[in-house]
């Protein structure tokens, strides 16, 4: 028992091991948003699982639409029983009749019986109620299309921020590749100076101490790019690591979209609310139609054989040929004389609910509107920023030139030199960032208005 917490650790050692290495074999490849949308579009299980819920959806109403035509059953059977019987009237839940004339007593001797028919049952006329019905598969079907609709976007959302945080990985990198180049250029030049005693060893020990910090910012930096890849591969549907080509908007600044609309009229999230209104309001149009008569119409061919006799005596096996035939056809009116009451009880159930889904859209909408104004107050701040942090790396970048000159010198000591490049590599993470967050700013603006195009038309 004392070996267990080594090998849990050994345990756990392999598998950080293995991640590693399945992380580091996965191919590369190169994608472009649109076809990266795309993919997630083709490949992500749960948006394919929310797309055939919707045919299914669609498909239900042809079910409801075909239930007009009549039904037809054709059905043949064969008995043996006994025929003793009373006439009488009597309700015929849980038993199975006998026909024909009383009987004088009880016989045990049984023959065999059989039957066969062809009926044909038809709704001709229900007054409105068959057509509710369709309506309310209808309803339910787009409700279905709605939900499959506000999924497609929201992941296709997620994909594009999943694919801002990779671009962003990859710039970090490259930032944290120059600082690195850098280090090696002050380490290189600060072992000339102390060979020639213009400045003293330990400065090249401290340059060694800032390279090693430096490498270690870039193994960060390249874990946390693996990972945000891993998760755009997940939401992509693909096994292998995305590189992103879509790189260059993140040097420029979008244009954000400042609307005072109020409807929201695009955002699947009012309209997938709005459709389950429109499911409510069409079920309460049938429940007013369900108390209406029902016209029937009815025919049927209708043959019978039996082993007992018209003069008493059995013949056993005779019944199985039929030997009588009948036929009919009719119409029924069938009017549900208790049903109203229901019905007044289950319109006000369905009338509240019609009204709680109408709260929902307003409930909808006043959360965007909130959400709107977030999200331009969050896009004009980040401009704000990206455009300050451009003074900033300008500033960065000329104090640490002439603070490595001064340092080539011997004007300045080594504090001087690596906080100028600390102020650097600030300045050049910190317009990177800002230029990202900008983007992220106009992709919560295109959340707010439900459409994705908006973005995908400012990288162009």
């Amino acid at each position: 028992m004392k070996y267990k917490p080594l090998v849990i650790c050994s345990l756990l050692t392999v598998q950080l091991f293995l991640g590693k290495v399945i992380a580091q074999t996965l191919p590369d490849t190169v994608l472009q948003l649109k076809d990266a949308l795309r993919l997630s579009e083709e490949r992500y299980h749960l948006l394919k699982s929310k797309k055939l819920e919707a045919d299914a959806a669609t498909k239900y109403v042809d079910v409801i639409k075909y239930s007009k035509l009549p039904t037809i059953d054709a059905s043949y059977q064969a008995n043996i029983a006994t025929a003793n019987n009373l006439t009488g009237m009597f309700y015929p839940n849980g038993l199975l009749p006998i026909s024909g004339p009383p009987s004088v007593a009880n016989q045990y001797s049984p023959a065999t019986g059989s039957a066969a028919s062809v009926l044909m049952n038809w709704q001709a006329v229900t007054f409105g109620q068959r057509d509710a019905q369709v309506n309310v598969s209808i309803a339910e079907a787009n409700s279905k299309q709605t939900e499959w609709q506000q999924a497609l976007f929201f992941h296709k959302i997620n994909v594009i921020s999943s694919y801002l945080d990779v671009i962003l990985a990859y710039e970090k990198i490259n930032i944290h590749q120059q600082n690195i180049e850098r280090v090696n250029t002050n380490l290189k030049q600060s072992r000339v100076l102390a060979n020639s005693g213009i400045k003293p060893g330990v400065d090249t020990a401290l340059f060694l101490s800032e390279l090693s910090k430096a490498k270690i910012e870039l193994l960060n930096t390249q874990r946390q790019s693996q990972l945000s890849q891993l998760i755009l591969a997940q939401l992509i549907g693909i096994d292998a690591m995305p590189v992103p080509s879509d790189t260059s908007f993140l040097n420029k600044l979008p244009t954000g979209i400042y609307s005072t609309d109020t409807s929201f009229s695009t955002n699947p999230v009012v309209q997938l609310a709005q459709s389950y209104f429109e499911v409510n309001k069409s079920r309460e149009v049938l429940l007013k139609k369900s108390y209406l008569p029902k016209l029937n119409v009815w025919g049927t061919g209708f043959a019978r054989g039996s082993g007992f006799q018209p003069d008493g005596t059995i013949k056993t096996w005779s019944g199985l040929g039929l030997n009588r035939v009948n036929y009919g056809a009719g119409v029924q009116l069938v009017f549900p004389l208790m049903k109203y009451g229901e019905v007044k009880k289950q319109l006000q159930q369905q009338n509240l609910l019609s009204k709680a889904a109408l709260e929902r859209i307003e409930e909808s909408k006043s959360i965007l509107t909130m959400q709107q104004r977030i999200a331009n107050i969050t896009f004009n701040n980040s401009i704000a920023v990206a455009k300050e942090t451009q003074q900033q790396l300008k500033s960065g970048r000329y104090a640490f030139i002439a603070m490595q000159t001064r340092y080539n010198t011997g004007l300045v000591n080594f504090s001087d030199l690596i906080q100028a490049q600390y102020n650097l590599l600030k300045a050049e993470l910190d317009s990177r960032i800002a230029y990202w967050d900008a983007w992220k700013g106009l992709l919560l603006q295109t959340a707010v208005k439900g459409d994705e195009s908006i973005f995908l038309n400012a990288i162009r």
